[in-house]
């Protein structure tokens, strides 16, 4: 056993002995949680359990390729693709033992399996009519994004060339997010977006995945200033896998990640910041099967990335030369990381709330 495995082992049983750890409704005491920030419902759900994972946000959405008159690919999650989409995402829940629909933050540990939260990765499923914001709540959506990359209806996103921020619309909708009990997230969004949305929201929102534009300059990445403005409003920030928004080095590491994770906390405090995914349950496929081969896998994002470069978008001047982390490309990757957090010094309360009390405090803030 290597030593970050014989340390990653050590560390659940020192957990039961430290103040990271929970009660449950019968007294006994259960390990701190471990919550993903962004994942997906993968096919088969019991590598949700293989993962460690007590909760996480999970995207059920579905994308739907347009592409401009020139040929520019954009990624929607339009109306009726994602209501069914949702139908779909719940009835799988439901019959699963792996994990459950989960609705209030107290959820998290209170039965037996995953807790997931569903979310939409963008507002193009309200359109302009934002009572399907109580309607998708009351199917069990409780995360919903703003934009995905580019601008729409109710915020400016990341990805374009001139950045705007919340629409009129926008502001409507994140106070009716607020009323009716939705967490929103600030994710893809511009810098004016996300400072806007944190002005806007009266709970707490979420930056449910992504990186630090401060080690790594792309639009894609969050400004000292928008950690700030969430970890002001009680809100997370989460650290994600992929790894050309966390390090223009050749070879990524799982020190890149931790390397985030030390500047959120320096801008925004311990309790600002969390873990992410935001690749499939095990891992990005297509890299698993080329044995993490950085090289050959990053092709397939090279024709996106050149023509964001084609429109004068910055921070695609250079193509990337990875996709992973090979070591946390799969299923054990949470596990390595808190491995990780404590040989690199965090005590073990604060790698409990990275890990996942920071999130459970969120969820349990805004939606009870």
């Amino acid at each position: 056993m290597s030593r970050r495995s014989f340390v990653g082992a050590s560390a659940l049983s020192a957990l039961a002995g430290s103040g990271a750890v929970a009660r449950g409704l019968t007294g006994s005491v259960r390990p701190a949680p471990m919550i993903d920030g962004l994942s997906f419902l993968p096919e088969n759900l019991e590598e949700i359990r293989l993962a460690g994972l007590t909760g996480m946000i999970c995207d059920v959405s579905r994308v739907e390729e347009v592409r401009d008159a020139d040929g520019t690919p954009r990624y929607q999650r339009n109306f009726g693709v994602n209501d069914k989409a949702l139908d779909a995402a719940v009835s799988r829940i439901d019959a699963s033992d792996e994990v459950f629909l989960a609705t209030r933050g107290s959820d998290i540990g209170n039965q037996p399996g995953c807790a997931a939260f569903l979310q939409f990765q963008s507002c193009e499923t309200i359109g302009e009519d934002l009572r399907r914001i109580a309607y998708f709540h009351d199917k069990g959506l409780r995360v919903l994004q703003l934009t995905h990359h580019n601008d729409n209806k109710f915020a400016g996103g990341a990805i374009e060339r001139e950045q705007s921020g919340l629409t009129e619309l926008g502001r409507a909708g994140i106070a009716e997010m607020n009323r009716v009990g939705l967490l929103p997230d600030v994710s893809h969004g511009s810098v004016p977006t996300i400072l806007q949305a944190a002005q806007a929201s009266r709970s707490a929102l979420a930056y449910s995945h992504g990186a630090c534009r401060a080690i790594v300059d792309h639009p894609r990445c969050i400004t000292d200033e928008g950690i700030r403005a969430i970890a002001d409003k009680g809100g997370v920030i989460g650290i994600f896998m992929m790894s050309f928004w966390l390090t223009t080095d050749s070879r990524p590491e799982v020190d890149h990640l931790i390397a985030h994770i030390r500047h959120v906390i320096n801008i925004g405090g311990i309790d600002a910041v969390g873990i992410s995914n935001d690749f499939p349950m095990a891992g990005q496929e297509n890299l698993r099967q080329l044995g993490n081969d950085n090289a050959e896998g990053v092709k397939e994002y090279l024709g996106w990335w050149r023509a964001m470069r084609k429109l004068g978008i910055p921070g695609y001047e250079d193509d990337p030369e990875h996709v992973v982390i090979p070591e946390l490309n799969n299923l054990s990757r949470m596990m390595t990381i808190r491995t990780a957090l404590l040989e690199e010094g965090f005590s073990q309360g604060e790698v409990s709330k990275i890990m996942g009390g920071n999130w459970q405090r969120l969820l349990v803030d805004v939606l009870g």
